[in-house]
């Protein structure tokens, strides 16, 4: 085995030891010294590239200053700013469709081919047309408000009332008896009774006639009012009872139909005339009693005038105190002013009810011509129509198939107006208003074909988002209704001192944004490369690049990327380049 020069002198270096000279020795000494050196050296350089080769390799870009475009990107969906619902009158079927998604059409051009309702249908519309005016017929045969009787209680009790006012007022004064004009007196009082018990006949006989009840009715002033009464209310059951054979035998045989409809009408002619008999009648007697009424009430207010006037001045047997006609004048008023109350709150509700029933009136007549114009358009509809576009576009939707029934309405078709243009609609947040202007470009990110351009045109409120603001484009170009298209909006342009790739940024679950930047530490065998972590604000980003302030400045590295997970503190090695 052969030996080194330096091994052989260690050797030897014992034997000679003593032989050796001061000079001699200490370069014996030095050259092992050396070798120590040498062999730590290797050993250090080996142990250093095992060690970088288990550390993680980074990406890094150098951090630059200068000007950023802000940028924010939403995707939106094209809309036509014009279409055209084709829509159809009534209820008609789908016998072909013309026409595909997407399809041009131009003005003129058939679209549909629709046929006529069935006469079922038809039948059906005049039966719910008949109900309909039956049920208003019907509704209008409402008596009217009477507040005659309660007038004349409130005429009584206000008459009442004066005439304890009176003897009340006269007590005061009355000094003497009550001895003269006694037999005037009682005639006055017979004569007020015969007049009373003739006017409570005649008010009787007029709510006997209001009520259509006369039973108990007298025959002297209502004659033949109840034999006509009768005679009504017979031909209204019988058109009734046609009526409503009628309705049952809709639909059925047309020779039975035919039949039933004549003596339905016929029947109903029928009350129609015995209705106005008796309603002519009714309204001649009603006037005549009314008028015999009014003029008992002159006689009768004249007898209580002097009746009055005499327990006035002279009271009756028998003489109250002063004390017993005031209470007497104050239960009085009392009972007036409750039954001036109460007949206002029949009027008040009663003109709620007549409001409810004009309003239940006109729905009811309304109801009536609509049926009317839906019969007199279903008898007008020829059997097969075309349905043709009346504009130029490109068709968006079709909304019905083949032998469907058509909803008046509802669109068949819907055809966007392509001559008036696009519009993409984007939400955003209040934040980014201050930065964007009208009239701006936006950039389409998945325009391959770089013949779509959209400008801001307006700025709404969000409808959906009360915390947003919706930015409404322009859209011209080679675009469809109903395309996705992404947008790149710029937010303005500025200058700032700290520039690093996205990539570099992160947060953790929406918190404060931080990055990894290298910190270089210089040791005798080399430099070595740290993690770093520095909280940043984010100023701006756009694309590719985002502009933040904090702990970074011009020329550091920042680190993009990662061999596998790095934390702040780790030991590193630069990816070569």
């Amino acid at each position: 085995m052969n030996e080194t020069k330096e091994v052989k002198d260690i050797k030897l270096l014992g034997d000679e030891k003593e032989k050796m000279s001061p000079e001699k020795r200490r370069d014996i000494i030095k050259t092992v010294i050396i070798i120590f050196l040498a062999v730590m050296l290797v050993l250090t350089f080996f142990s250093n590239t095992i060690m970088n080769k288990s550390l993680a390799e980074i990406s890094t870009e150098n951090v630059t200053s200068g000007k950023l475009t802000e940028r924010i990107e939403k995707n939106g969906t094209v809309e036509a700013n014009q279409s055209y619902n084709v829509t159809v009158e009534g209820n008609r079927v789908v016998e072909k469709i013309h026409i595909k998604k997407g399809q041009e059409v131009q003005k003129g051009d058939v679209l549909f081919t629709i046929n006529t309702v069935s006469n079922d249908k038809l039948e059906t519309a005049e039966a719910d047309l008949d109900k309909a005016k039956l049920e208003y017929e019907t509704a209008l045969l409402v008596d009217p408000v009477d507040y005659s009787e309660k007038n004349q209680d409130i005429k009584a009790a206000r008459e009442a009332l004066n005439a304890a006012v009176a003897k009340r007022d006269a007590a005061r004064v009355n000094e003497a008896n009550a001895s003269y004009a006694k037999s005037e007196y009682n005639s006055n009082k017979t004569e007020l009774a015969k007049l009373k018990a003739e006017q409570e006949k005649l008010d009787s006989a007029v709510k006997a006639i209001r009520m259509n009840n006369y039973e108990e009715a007298p025959y002297e002033y209502v004659g033949e009012l109840p034999a006509l009464y009768s005679d009504f209310t017979f031909a209204d059951s019988e058109y009734k009872d046609a009526a409503e054979t009628y309705q049952t035998l809709l639909g059925s045989d047309s020779a039975n139909f035919e039949i039933a409809k004549a003596e339905r009408d016929a029947k109903q002619a029928a009350r129609e005339e015995a209705e106005r008999a008796y309603n002519d009648k009714k309204n001649s007697v009603r006037s005549d009693l009314e008028s015999r009424l009014n003029d008992l009430e002159g006689p009768i207010a004249d007898l209580n005038s002097r009746i009055a006037d005499y327990e006035a001045e002279y009271g009756d047997k028998s003489t109250s105190s002063y004390e017993t006609l005031a209470e007497d004048v104050v239960t009085k008023q009392n009972a007036l002013e409750k039954l001036i109350i109460d007949l206002d709150a029949e009027k008040k509700k009663n003109s709620i009810t007549d409001k409810k029933n004009d309003l239940d009136f006109a729905a009811k007549k309304k109801n009536i011509e609509k049926l009317q114009e839906k019969v007199d358009k279903m008898k007008k509809e020829s059997k097969a129509t075309e349905v043709k576009s009346k504009y130029s576009g490109v068709v968006n939707s079709i909304n019905v198939q083949p032998d469907a029934t058509t909803t008046e309405g509802d669109p068949l078709a819907v055809i966007d107006l392509v001559e008036d243009g696009f519009t993409v609609k984007i939400s955003v947040e209040n934040q980014y208003l201050k930065k964007v202007k009208k009239g701006i470009k936006a950039d389409i990110l998945n325009n391959y074909g770089d013949d779509i351009e959209a400008v801001l045109t307006d700025i709404k409120n969000d409808t959906t988002n009360s915390k947003n603001k919706e930015l409404v484009f322009a859209v011209t170009g080679d675009v469809e209704a109903g395309e996705e298209l992404t947008l790149s909006i710029p937010l303005g342009t500025g200058t700032y001192d700290a520039i690093v790739p996205r990539s570099a940024v992160k947060s953790d679950n929406g918190a404060d944004a931080y990055l990894y930047k290298v910190r270089t530490k210089n040791t005798p065998l080399g430099n070595r490369y740290y993690v770093e972590k520095v909280n940043v604000n984010v100023e701006a980003k756009d694309a590719t690049s985002c502009a933040v302030s904090g702990g970074v400045s011009r020329d550091d590295y920042v680190i993009t990327a990662a061999s596998k997970p790095i934390s702040a503190g780790d030991q590193i090695r630069m990816k070569d380049k």
